[in-house]
């Protein structure tokens, strides 16, 4: 997973958007259970998937917000 900048992020779609997050979410959790079974070998994927995972959820939250503001 290569990190992207928020500018990329905000070009999405909001289903493309929780598409995304719900897939970095079972990633996570796939990636936990694999550190808990001792199988993980990349244990720099943790920080690159929460870091997509924030971008994700700010994004989403910026436009719900704006559209619940206007």
């Amino acid at each position: 997973m290569t990190r992207s900048n928020t500018a990329e992020v905000r070009k999405l779609t909001d289903a493309d958007i929780s598409e995304q997050i719900d897939g970095i979410r079972r990633e996570l959790f796939d990636l936990r259970f694999q550190q808990a079974t001792r199988q993980l070998n990349n244990s720099h994927r943790f920080k690159e998937a929460r870091i997509k995972l924030a971008q994700l959820l700010t994004v989403q939250n910026e436009r719900s917000r704006s559209t619940t503001s206007s």
